[in-house]
């Protein structure tokens, strides 16, 4: 549903009311997990999705349903050990949706929407069954009205984690701001890194001290642009502007730039430090650096040449390989092909990580 505010609140202020479908529970595998939805309008506009395609046919009736008696309707989608559901996932999983009305005069929900359409934090619950199926409450109300579950309630919302709370009864919906992106450098790799960065989800901030090339022309999808040198920019930024989803990488190809915003960034609690360069430039880097007085446990946090191995060579190539190792360091996650991997494909927590094994072990090919 949050994710949906820039398609859901033009609606909602318009005075038309939508049917959202949610998916509150996933068994086994499936394209989405909890908390995704899609939207139905009385006019028949679907928004969004809450599988690959094979279950949104099932999703829709469901929702007109709820758009024409307001009632909200729980259904599951998929096969499960006992019984086969006429909607079934392509994956072999199971999903549990929610379908509930979405009201014009609903404050609760404008405001928790118009709260992460600004990329602001923010938690609303949806009551998933019983008399109270379909409620939407925020913290404060929760708080007030189900006193019991204000715990699990805060904790979800700390963690802006979207989760069941109370056995099931209720399913916490959270949004983070989007993490941050920080590219030292306004070159065309800065430029590619930024377009496939913000399509990743980032806030994406470019610096440089060069405002010929820090442009908004050149920088379309970019948060903010600033005219700085990368080091006095990431020494200006608050504790609490960083945080482990933060990436910084170094894009600059000049030493007098470059190695002061990489010590800069080894010394901030950010999740990922990266920077582009030959190999011969990494170990230049690694002597400046530690002449710089950065000792070997943060030298090992950089990941110099940037980007996994994909072979591409073109900046849009480097970018999508940059972004990807992003990724796979703040999952904990191999980098390998999934075809070679055993477990969860959409691994959540350390243990999932952890038995996404080799399914095979590789075999050297026999002279």
């Amino acid at each position: 549903m949050l994710e949906l505010a820039a398609d859901l609140l033009p609606r909602l202020r318009a005075g038309e009311p939508v049917a959202l479908v949610t998916v509150t529970r996933v068994a086994r595998s499936a394209p989405r997990g909890a908390g995704a939805s899609m939207a139905v309008t009385a006019r028949g506009e679907v928004i969004g999705s809450i599988s690959g395609g094979c279950v949104e046919s099932d999703a829709v009736v469901l929702a007109h349903a709820v758009l024409a008696d307001g009632v909200a309707r729980a259904a599951r989608f998929g096969f499960s050990d006992e019984t086969a559901h006429a909607a079934g996932l392509a994956c072999g999983g199971t999903v549990d949706v929610l379908a509930y009305r979405l009201a014009p005069e609903d404050t609760i929900s404008r405001t928790a929407l118009d709260a992460s359409l600004a990329d602001d934090r923010v938690s609303i619950a949806i009551a998933t069954r019983g008399e109270r199926q379909g409620m939407i409450l925020d913290v404060e109300a929760l708080t007030a009205f189900a006193p019991e579950v204000a715990a699990e309630m805060d904790a979800a919302a700390v963690l802006a984690e979207t989760r069941p709370i109370a056995d099931g009864s209720w399913l916490v919906l959270s949004r983070a701001p989007r993490a941050r992106l920080i590219i030292a450098g306004a070159g065309e790799h800065a430029a590619a890194l930024c377009r496939i960065g913000a399509a990743a989800g980032f806030a994406v901030t470019i610096c440089d001290p060069w405002p010929l090339l820090a442009t908004r022309e050149r920088f379309p999808d970019a948060a903010e642009i600033v005219i700085d040198t990368p080091a006095e920019h990431l020494a200006t930024l608050a504790p609490d502007a960083v945080d482990a989803r933060t990436a910084v990488c170094v894009l600059t190809h000049d030493e007098r730039l470059d190695i002061p915003a990489l010590h800069a960034a080894l010394g901030m609690n950010v999740g990922f430090v990266g920077a582009m360069g030959a190999r011969s430039t990494v170990a230049h880097r690694l002597n400046a650096l530690r002449e710089r007085g950065v000792d070997e446990g943060d030298l090992a946090r950089l990941h110099s040449p940037l980007g996994l191995d994909l072979g591409g060579a073109s900046p849009e190539e480097a970018a999508v390989a940059a972004i990807a190792e992003i990724l796979a360091a703040r999952h904990g996650a191999t980098g390998r092909p999934l075809r070679d991997l055993a477990g969860p494909i959409h691994a959540r927590t350390p243990a999932d990580i952890a038995c996404a094994l080799p399914a095979t072990p590789a075999t050297p090919a026999s002279a």
